[in-house]
C-alpha cells in the first residue's frame, strides 16, 4: 500500500507539473483515488484504535495482577500497534496531501476554462 499511494501523489505531482491533459477526467479519477485511500485510512483508524484500546486493557490488567502471560501479550500487541501508528500516519498525511493536489487540480479546470 505505502509503494501505491507514494506512487500515486508522485503521478498526480508530475501531472501537475504538466498542462496537457484533460483536467475534468483527472480530477473525476483524482476523487476515486481519494475516496478509496480515504476508506482505507478509515479501516485503519478503526483497527489502530481496537489494538490502543487491547494494549491499554493489558496493561490495567498486568498492573493491577502482575501476570507475565499477559505482560507478554501487551508486549505483541504493542510491537502491532507501532507499525499500525506509521501505516496509519502515512495514509492520513497522503490522503490530506490529496486534498491539496485537488484544489490545485480545481484551479487548473478555473483557469483553462476562463482562457
Amino acid at each position: 500500500m505505502k509503494k501505491r499511494i507514494l506512487a500515486y501523489l508522485k503521478y498526480i505531482d508530475d501531472l501537475i507539473e504538466t498542462d496537457n491533459c484533460n483536467w475534468e477526467q483527472e480530477t473525476r479519477k483524482h476523487l476515486v483515488q481519494i475516496a478509496f485511500f480515504a476508506h482505507e485510512r478509515q479501516v485503519h483508524l478503526i483497527v489502530m484504535a481496537l489494538f490502543a484500546i487491547a494494549e491499554i486493557i493489558c496493561i490495567l490488567y498486568v498492573h493491577f495482577t502482575g501476570s507475565l502471560t499477559i505482560l507478554a501479550l501487551a508486549f505483541a500487541i504493542l510491537v502491532l500497534l507501532v507499525p499500525y501508528i506509521m501505516h496509519y500516519y502515512l495514509l492520513e498525511n497522503s490522503v490530506q496531501r490529496m486534498y491539496s493536489q485537488y484544489d490545485t487540480m480545481m484551479n487548473k479546470i478555473d483557469k483553462s476554462f476562463y482562457m
